[in-house]
């Protein structure tokens, strides 16, 4: 059995609950699409990409972007943000939900997709639990209700080590342009692991993993083939 599953056709038994539907919204809040699926690990239940439904404007329809990677829209209630632009996403390998039915398909696909964003590059910082901006508890003097929010756009993190460093680096990243990439040697990774995106986000995460059997057994009747 495949380790990563889809929800497919499953439904909450409220609507609310779900993120499916919610807009994507990009750098310059560019609307990038609709959230049209999740990734998740069969294992835990943890959502490891959103699937995005571009509604066009890109030839294969569709891309996905590690749940890390995104945070709450501060523009548009109840919606996402991720630090991407419509070029920056036509460079990534073309998605299909087909590799999700074999472990070595995925793998390969994974690797390459994590590939695009180092050479591009869309980067994602060691010690950092999003792309290229730190998020709201790695910033100093935040409260847990600023946390919840997201991370603001404008802010850019460079990182030697696998640890975030101080407001030097703050400071220093500063004087880059908002969606402004640092140049660097450092050790890039997909980390995977989406914390403290929002109060719509958490609810989803929490009902996907209590129903997690659910899902798998509804996926193994409906598409035997990703089983």
């Amino acid at each position: 059995m495949a380790n990563y599953g889809m929800l497919r056709n499953y439904r909450f038994t409220d609507d609310k609950e779900d993120i499916r539907g919610a807009k994507l919204f990009g750098l310059n809040d560019e609307k990038l699409g609709k959230i049209d699926d999740v990734i998740f690990d069969h294992n835990s239940g943890w959502i490891r990409y959103v699937v995005v439904d571009t509604g066009g404007w890109l030839s294969t329809k569709k891309f996905i972007v590690p749940a890390d990677g995104l945070h709450a829209s501060l523009k548009h209630d109840g919606d996402f943000a991720v630090n991407l632009t419509q070029e920056q996403i036509e460079q990534f390998p073309p998605y299909s939900e087909t590799d999700l039915e074999s472990d070595e398909l995925w793998a390969d696909y994974e690797g390459r997709y994590r590939s695009k964003w180092v050479a591009d590059p869309v980067m994602h910082r060691v010690g950092t639990d999003r792309d290229i901006t730190p998020t709201m508890q790695q910033m100093p003097g935040n409260s847990p209700s600023a946390r919840a929010a997201g991370a603001p756009d404008s802010v850019v993190s460079r990182s030697s080590s696998s640890e975030v460093r101080g407001s030097a680096d703050l400071e220093d990243a500063a004087s880059l342009d908002q969606g402004g990439y640092a140049a660097s040697t450092d050790s890039v990774e997909i980390d995977n692991s989406a914390n403290g995106i929002g109060p719509r986000w958490d609810v989803f995460q929490d009902r996907l993993r209590e129903r997690r059997k659910d899902v798998i057994r509804l996926g193994r009747d409906t598409y035997p083939k990703a089983s």
